[in-house]
């Protein structure tokens, strides 16, 4: 059974790795916050369980044992994130602290019977997929919508960060999972987008916000 840090290293590699596929040391200590010791001293139990490739000066890299693991927890993290929005009323920029503790319990069977009272959700409330029971990860071709191309119609799936400030910014705009997006215009001085959403209102977004939102063509 893992140790509550052990998990948080695996999710951690896991997430680092979907838009950095070589992650190093140093990135992971940087995401953990933690120091370079205290994450080389961790890798390397985590390489003696197989559930990390690692060898010096080389990237980490998740065994199939390691990624499994790390798509479980995964699961149970956003099957909580999902229940609390639509069960127990939860806003979307409200959940991730709370499931961050929760996806630790290790009963099987309460997770479940959370996946099957939501009736077998696929994506969480920020439109990230649920693993499967078996930590398998569903692959959705998104894309961010600052790599869009101009004129093309797009539906609005996912974000790309769980922080609270940007899910609330989001809200702010008046942006909702499912809405259409068009991109018309990339401004040449810092790269902000001029968007149409759902045919009928405009709006001006960073670099920061566009490359934070996932989208698929319609």
């Amino acid at each position: 059974m893992l140790t509550l840090t052990e998990e948080n290293y695996l999710k951690a590699i896991f997430h680092l790795s979907v838009d950095h596929p070589e992650v190093s040391v140093l990135d992971l200590s940087r995401s953990l916050d933690i120091k370079m010791p205290t994450v080389n001293s961790m890798i390397k139990k985590l390489a003696a369980k197989d559930l990390v490739e690692y060898e010096k000066y080389r990237p980490l890299k998740l065994t199939s044992e390691g990624r499994k693991f790390a798509g479980l927890i995964i699961r149970k993290h956003r099957l909580v994130e999902m229940f609390l929005v639509e069960k127990m009323g939860f806003a979307w920029d409200e959940v991730h602290e709370v499931a961050e503790q929760l996806e630790h319990i290790k009963s099987p069977k309460l997770f479940e019977k959370i996946d099957e009272i939501l009736k077998h959700p696929t994506v969480d409330p920020h439109g990230s997929p649920i693993p499967n029971a078996h930590g398998e990860v569903p692959v959705l071709n998104y894309i961010k919508l600052s790599e869009a191309e101009l004129k093309i119609s797009y539906r609005f799936m996912a974000v790309g960060s769980s922080d609270d400030r940007f899910l609330r910014h989001i809200d702010h705009l008046g942006l909702k999972l499912g809405d259409k997006v068009e991109v018309l215009e990339i401004m040449e001085f810092d790269h902000s987008l001029n968007v149409r959403i759902n045919d009928e209102k405009f709006l001006s977004l960073s670099p920061k916000i566009s490359s934070n939102l996932r989208v698929s063509p319609l």
